[in-house]
């Protein structure tokens, strides 16, 4: 199957993510890779509980954190989530265009959130002086909110890349996994900021 064969609607498999050994080797790869991320987030999870109090004097936890901003961060990425979902059905039933405009409204919650954890990260930094180097406390938090952050950006270019390199090529076999997987890294990258949400800002504010 080359690049640029595209799919016929009445030929399109019922899994076209899955329908060639190419795509059956990308899942499993991607699932080894997923299971490194899933250790190393672990890591910096762990260290983070076990530094959490170690502020050098400095502010702590309930002194910083604010749900209100925090909320409107993870709903943007859980909203986020729910449009790669109609992305990957549309894929499913050949509709390039809407998948395409499904993904475009992902990236744009994606940049939403970024732009808030940016700001996050600049009122504590100016406001109270909260920084990588502060404390302990602030180098576990810094790391690991910082880390998936990354991973935010990292995810964004994914999607974007794959959108604009195959804007007018269309939707085919060779392309199926590629759109598959990064929605998937996608759901990843939320699922572990629900747990940042719960271990660090609202286990931080009690």
């Amino acid at each position: 199957m080359s690049e640029h064969d595209v799919l016929n609607p009445k030929e399109m498999p019922l899994n076209p993510e899955k329908a060639t050994l190419e795509g059956k080797n990308k899942f499993i790869g991607f699932w080894f890779f997923l299971g490194g991320e899933t250790v190393l987030f672990a890591s910096l999870f762990g260290t983070y509980l076990a530094l959490n109090g170690s502020t050098n004097g400095g502010s702590s936890s309930q002194e910083l954190f604010g749900l209100e901003l925090v909320f409107i961060m993870t709903m943007l990425l859980l909203t986020s989530s729910l449009t790669s979902v109609y992305a990957m059905y549309h894929m499913k039933n050949n509709d390039f265009k809407k998948m395409q405009i499904w993904l475009g409204i992902t990236v744009a919650l994606g940049l939403g959130f970024l732009g808030f954890e940016i700001y996050e990260f600049y009122h504590y930094i100016h406001h109270y002086e909260f920084t990588l180097r502060s404390s302990a406390f602030g180098s576990a938090f810094y790391t690991l909110v910082g880390f998936h952050g990354g991973h935010v950006v990292f995810g964004l270019s994914w999607i974007i890349a794959l959108m604009i390199r195959n804007a007018k090529r269309g939707l085919n076999l060779y392309n199926a996994p590629k759109f598959y997987i990064a929605s998937l890294y996608w759901h990843f990258i939320d699922v572990v900021w629900v747990f940042i949400f719960t271990v660090v800002y609202l286990m931080g504010v009690l």
